[in-house]
Order: structure tokens, then C-alpha cells, then sequence
């Protein structure tokens, strides 16, 4: 079988470990069959035009926000943004299988020429996802209910969406909770490899990053942990599932 790759922009060790292991959990994989490339770090000069060495692509999140002024963004976000526009532009000409996880949502939604700002943030912790029609109907939500719970938190999002844009999943605070583009190629603002032990650990890890006040961290796991959050990982599986080839 072809390997799926993650893309990783984490540079803090206990949260992108943990990420990749998480990624490789739910897709089915034993990690050390899954690749990671951290974008910005090592070379992934070889991915836009090798494609088809891979069933799929997947990106996780991080502390990046693509809507920052670009004289706030660090010399590693700048490279790693770099790294990831030949990469977007191979997968979304050709349609090649591709996952995004929360800062998929910024990454792609900019590049496919949406408005990426920060009208709607939401806190680290438990979030109300609802499936569009077009999300009820999609393959890679096949068997997650209309309504489900799912981590997250972020401090931007996509909050205007282009017209060939397919709008999956939503919520109250964040109208745009998941999409795709095309019919291969598919963000979350929710992290569908984040589950309470990965909860915790991202806590531990960004409390000082500017996501919630480091006094209410216990207060966040104990929000998390009054959750059960079952099914966003089923898009991992269906994810897996269907590209792998």
C-alpha cells in the first residue's frame, strides 16, 4: 500500500508525538507507517510533484494563523507557509486525496481565495458540530450523526466562502466547521484526530500561546472530559478507507 503523509507544523515535541500518533490510530496505520514532514523544517521539495507516491496527504494544526499580519509571523511560519502553497496548488489540480486538520481550514480556505479573519474564534475545549445536507451526503462523513461533539479551539476561521466551495458542517460560534473542494480535497475546523488523552496534552502544551488563560486550564479538561467526542475520528477511517490504495 502507498503510504499516507502528514504534513505537521508542530514544533513542540509532546503535542506533535503525540498528533502523528493520533493521526496514525485513526487512519488504521501503524505510525511508523505513516510519514511526517514538519513544513518549514524538512524538505518537502519532493511532495507537489510526487503525488502518486501517496493515498492521501493530511495536514495537522498548530499554533500558526494564516490571518496574521505577515510582519507578526515568525521566520518558521513563513517558511512553512512557503513550503505548503506548491503543495495545495499539486493537490487541489489534481484532485489528489487531501485532509486538513483546523489549520487546513486556513491554509486551504485562503488559498482557494476565501476570507480567512477572526470573526469567529472558539475556545479550546468541546464544540456542537451539525452536518450540512451536502455533509450528510458526503463519503467521508459516512456514519457520523447530523449532530455530534468534537475538540477544538482556535483563533481564526473561514468566514467567507468562495462559491465552488462546498460547505460540510457547521455551528453556532463557526459557520464553517468543514468543506471540501472539488471531490477529493477536504478541511475540519474541529480536529478529527483529537481525543481526551490529545486534549489534555494540547492544554498542557499552547497554555501559554495565547488560546485561553493558563488559570483555566484545569477548567478546560474538566469541559473536555464532561464530553464524549466519538465520532469526528470516523472521518480518519473513512479517510483511510477510501484512499488507500
Amino acid at each position: 500500500m502507498r503510504p499516507f503523509l502528514l504534513l505537521s507544523i508542530r514544533a513542540e515535541p509532546a503535542a506533535a508525538d503525540d498528533e502523528h500518533a493520533a493521526f496514525a490510530r485513526f487512519l488504521g496505520v501503524d505510525v511508523d507507517d505513516l510519514p511526517r514532514r514538519l513544513l518549514g523544517v524538512d524538505d518537502v521539495s519532493d511532495v507537489a510533484g510526487g503525488l502518486d507516491r501517496w493515498s492521501g496527504v493530511l495536514l495537522g494544526g498548530g499554533s500558526f494563523t494564516v490571518s496574521d499580519d505577515a510582519a507578526a509571523k515568525s521566520p518558521a511560519q513563513v517558511r512553512a507557509e512557503a513550503d505548503l502553497i506548491p503543495i495545495l496548488d499539486a493537490v487541489v489540480a489534481a484532485d489528489h486525496p487531501f485532509l486538513g486538520a483546523c489549520y487546513g481550514v486556513g491554509t486551504l480556505g485562503s488559498h482557494q481565495g476565501g476570507v480567512v479573519d477572526k470573526t469567529y474564534p472558539e475556545p479550546v475545549g468541546p464544540l456542537s458540530v451539525t452536518l450540512t445536507g451536502a455533509g450528510a451526503a458526503d463519503p467521508l462523513l459516512a456514519g457520523v450523526p447530523r449532530d455530534f461533539a468534537a475538540y477544538g479551539g482556535h483563533k481564526e476561521a473561514l468566514s467567507t466562502v468562495p462559491p465552488h466551495v462546498v460547505v460540510l458542517a457547521t455551528s453556532t460560534a463557526c459557520p464553517v466547521q468543514a468543506f471540501r473542494v472539488g471531490e477529493h480535497v477536504y478541511a475540519t475546523q474541529f480536529h478529527p484526530e483529537l481525543d481526551l488523552a490529545g486534549l489534555h496534552t494540547r492544554i498542557d502544551t499552547y497554555a501559554t500561546y495565547g488560546y485561553f488563560d493558563p488559570a483555566s486550564a484545569q477548567t478546560l479538561r474538566d469541559a473536555g472530559a464532561a464530553v464524549d467526542v466519538r465520532h469526528p475520528m470516523t472521518l480518519l477511517r473513512n479517510f483511510a478507507a477510501r484512499y488507500a490504495r
